[in-house]
């Protein structure tokens, strides 16, 4: 095991004991057997009410279906790309602004980062779907869903950054300010830094969030991963099939981020913690 890892259990348990390895294994035998037993009744009863059919998975063997999906893929990309590189920048001004000292500037980053942490994100969206045009203010649906996204994830963004600036051992601020830098130079040039360096690998796990917040973009009519599932539904009746699908490209899309996640995290140097004794892969 690696020295930067450290499993989930050692991070909150003791070891188990014998006795406890026995049952654990036992539980988890019987668990799989349920599920096996869950999947094997969901698949007889796909294959009695016909979902197994081959008009509903024909059409993925045409080029055009698999066209369509993927320029609904590169949409979800766009989308996340942009919301998450807009929810890193507002986040590390909402965060210089919570922490500059000045008590109105503070208080106003801190109002404002607990109120895009606590309004949902559709909630966001379903305002500049619905309310902004009332007073004529008409935007491309992209920037109708990307913004909504970027300052729900901002307000998050913003704890994170706090969070790794509070990492920061007091002395390396001391240290700076004693030889004569400013609290401003202190904090772009010697806080900030090291915060960053600390908190990339779950900069990035909140990528899979962003990814997760686009599958509704569906409500302006963006032609993302989920709208262009939705057309597809339409045109062949396979609900099932399609959201399957879909289902795993999210899932390879997610799996990949947190991998990135490891991976920066293991060159940064900072502890992992894993579900495992072993390394994460």
């Amino acid at each position: 095991m690696s020295a930067h890892t450290t499993s989930m259990r050692d991070a909150l348990y003791e070891a188990p004991g014998p006795k406890t390895r026995r049952r654990t294994l036992i539980i988890t035998a019987i668990s799989l057997a349920l599920v096996a037993i869950g999947i094997g009744v969901i698949i007889r009863q796909f294959y009695i009410t016909g979902q197994l059919d081959a008009k509903y998975w024909s059409f993925f063997l045409r080029p055009s279906t698999w066209r369509y999906i993927a320029g609904g893929f590169v949409g979800t990309l766009r989308v996340a790309a942009v919301a998450g590189a807009l929810a890193l920048v507002l986040g590390i001004l909402l965060m210089l602004a919570r922490t500059s000292g000045i008590k109105p500037l503070s208080f106003a980053a801190h109002v404002i980062t607990d109120f895009f942490r606590g309004v949902p994100s559709l909630l966001l969206i379903y305002f500049f779907y619905l309310a902004l045009p009332q007073y004529g203010l008409r935007i491309p649906a992209f920037w109708m869903i990307t913004t909504p996204v970027a300052l729900a994830a901002s307000g998050v963004l913003a704890e994170v950054f706090r969070a790794g600036v509070n990492a920061v051992p007091k002395g390396q601020a001391e240290a700076a300010l004693s030889i004569g830098l400013t609290p401003h130079k202190t904090m772009m040039k010697i806080v900030l830094p090291q915060a960053l360096r600390i908190v990339v690998p779950s900069l990035i796990s909140q990528l899979v969030v962003v990814v997760k917040d686009t599958t509704v973009a569906y409500v302006v009519s963006y032609p993302d991963l989920m709208q262009n599932a939705r057309v597809l539904i339409t045109n062949t009746d396979a609900l099932v099939q399609v959201y399957f699908v879909v289902a795993i490209l999210y899932i390879l899309v997610n799996y990949a981020i947190n991998q990135l996640s490891i991976y920066m995290a293991r060159r940064s140097g900072n502890p992992i913690i894993s579900r495992t004794t072993e390394n994460p892969t």
